[in-house]
């Protein structure tokens, strides 16, 4: 590598990698709450480029609380999946672009792949393991069983998520609504009539929540 990308000046004398790792450590953080913000800057100070100190992190996923320390830069997803290791919430494009990864945040819906997982702390997330009442599923599972709202079914967790706050929000009173608020979540085997259809009875039979 020659010098002038070793040694950058507009980087502050930084090499560009070193540059680009800090700088996304920093855009991390940001997005934490201030007192986390200000304990993960002094850490990223006094360790330099490529340090990531793992901070605090409150949570109750599905019922349940948790206390764990992470890393600025971690998803939601990621920190559901690998330390969590609830993995009916699926990464498909880690874009936000298809919904597979689509969970509940206090009862809102939330693409986990674009949500840090510090941005979470004290909140309540409810996935796709959540829903059912023991061995009892969800009227929504049932419908989408009922109305074979999947064929792969490896986008159908997001969708059973996206569906139920679909209803809770009060999109679901048409199906032009439906599709529309529904429209985050890419079924690659194109299964949405049936998805539609599962929406609108669990809608008109007062479901949901």
């Amino acid at each position: 590598m020659s010098q002038k990308y070793e040694d950058d000046p507009r980087c502050g004398g930084q090499s560009r990698r070193s540059f680009l790792k800090r700088s996304t450590a920093t855009a991390a953080i940001l997005a934490a709450p201030p007192v986390l913000v200000r304990a993960a800057e002094k850490k990223l100070d006094e360790k330099g480029a490529g340090y990531f100190e793992k901070l605090p992190l409150k949570i109750e996923v599905n019922g349940k609380p948790y206390s764990l320390s992470v890393e600025p830069r971690v998803t939601l997803l990621d920190l559901l999946r690998d330390q969590l290791h609830l993995t009916g919430t699926k990464k498909g494009c880690d874009l936000g672009q298809c919904g597979a990864c689509t969970v509940h945040v206090d009862g809102k819906r939330v693409l986990s792949c674009l949500t840090l997982s510090v941005m979470t702390d004290g909140k309540k997330i409810t996935t796709i393991e959540g829903l059912a009442n023991g061995d009892d599923l969800h009227p929504m599972q049932e419908a989408f069983i009922r109305h074979d709202g999947f064929q792969c079914g490896y986008c159908t967790p997001g969708q059973i998520m996206s569906a139920v706050a679909c209803i809770n929000e009060g999109h679901a009173n048409s199906e032009a609504d439906i599709r529309e608020y529904m429209s985050g979540n890419i079924c690659r085997c194109g299964a949405y009539p049936n998805i539609v259809d599962a929406i609108k009875e669990v809608a008109q039979k007062g479901g949901a929540k």
